[in-house]
């Protein structure tokens, strides 16, 4: 019989007398796998190997040179994290509701954390509002500042958006505390299995496989090709899904890539059945050459802005925590030259600061060092 974390962790929690815990608190955020109608569903999917999932095109993401990779990691002297404290916008509270009229609003809440109004509907992106990108609170990659909003304070939503299963974009206190206020949870095959185990109610619960949809009112939710990996613990790589999302709205329509690598033809796909985004919420850090399957970097998210046919682009997944070797932030002061010479219609807000459908051409963050 396989032992479940979940139990074991609320064992742990009852035997010590403390809720969360280390052990108890590292167990639970490692979810639950999937069993029954959910795993039929996995083993459904053609993306499914009989062991795990796969990307359909060769995605290695084996290190080059593990050892020097490990010594820049603890040693290199790259500004890998800001010397000064962030600008923060707190947004006042109240502020951040839905139905002022706004036909596309955007609130940047750090990494790949985004509150979006479209077209009357709220949705939340990838939400991690937790000290670490990590399973326990006391040691991992550490947030380089607070959140502009806790998760108590967020307005109440359509849907919570949830790309893939990596501890970045999935944060067990800040699902436990956004319960109460989301009645749907939409995402890749098999992360509804953690989802339940913290507890959410199965019913809230959509997992969807590539090209399937689902509807939030009038606003249609697609999961679309990525091209990455999932996992939680070393011993689970890959046995949930992982995708891109089309949010369409009926007069809008963005695209969030989640984690991905390149992949052109998939992408120009993307962009030819759905005619283009208003916006794309594309990936630009946490990037290296030894990992460039997997993760997208300045330079192929820019050429993925224009294979899905963007024509506004709000750089993600930078800013928030030191996930690779680069300064903290390269991945955004290069997107702007890049969008400079490319001729880019570029967003890029700060933090807790929400813009409004008229986006404008000039970025709001002006990048910087220290």
């Amino acid at each position: 019989m396989s032992w479940d974390p979940t139990v074991l962790s609320e064992s742990l929690a009852q035997a010590t007398g403390c809720r969360p815990c280390g052990a108890a608190e590292g167990l639970a955020a490692l979810g639950r796998v999937a069993r029954g109608a959910r795993l039929e569903a996995l083993q459904d999917s053609p993306n499914w190997n009989g062991r795990r999932f796969q990307n359909p095109i060769a995605t290695p993401r084996t290190l080059k040179q593990p050892t020097n990779l490990a010594r820049e990691f603890a040693f290199g002297g790259a500004e890998r994290e800001p010397r000064e404290p962030l600008p923060i916008i707190t947004p006042e509270r109240g502020s951040l509701a839905a139905g002022g009229g706004e036909a596309l609003r955007i609130t940047w809440l750090g990494h790949s954390s985004v509150l979006l109004e479209i077209d009357g509907h709220l949705v939340l992106t990838d939400p991690v509002f937790g000290p670490r990108a990590a399973p326990v609170s006391w040691m991992g990659p550490r947030r380089f500042h607070p959140p502009p909003v806790p998760p108590e304070r967020l307005p109440p939503l359509d849907a919570v958006l949830i790309s893939h299963d990596h501890y970045d974009h999935l944060d067990t206190p800040t699902i436990r505390a956004l319960i109460p206020r989301v009645p749907r949870w939409v995402t890749s095959l098999g992360v509804g299995a953690h989802l339940e185990a913290w507890g959410v109610p199965p019913e809230r619960i959509v997992e969807l496989d590539w090209w399937q949809e689902t509807r939030v009112g009038d606003l249609r939710l697609v999961a679309t090709p990525a091209r990455h990996f999932s996992g939680r613990a070393p011993d689970r790589m890959s046995t949930t899904f992982w995708s891109s999302w089309v949010l369409e709205g009926p007069k809008h329509r963005l695209w969030f890539s989640g984690d991905t690598g390149p992949w052109e033809e998939a992408f120009r796909d993307i962009g030819e059945r759905f005619g283009g985004f208003d916006l794309t919420l594309i990936e630009i850090g946490a990037w290296n050459a030894s990992w460039a399957s997997v993760h997208l970097g300045p330079d192929a998210a820019v050429r993925t802005h224009q294979q899905v046919r963007g024509r506004t682009m709000m750089p993600v997944h930078w800013g928030t925590f030191n996930l690779a070797l680069h300064p903290w932030d390269q991945p955004i002061c290069r997107v702007q030259e890049l969008a400079e010479t490319e001729g880019i219609q570029l967003l890029s807000p700060l933090m807790g600061q929400t813009v409004h459908r008229e986006f404008g051409v000039a970025p709001y963050w002006q990048g910087r060092r220290g």
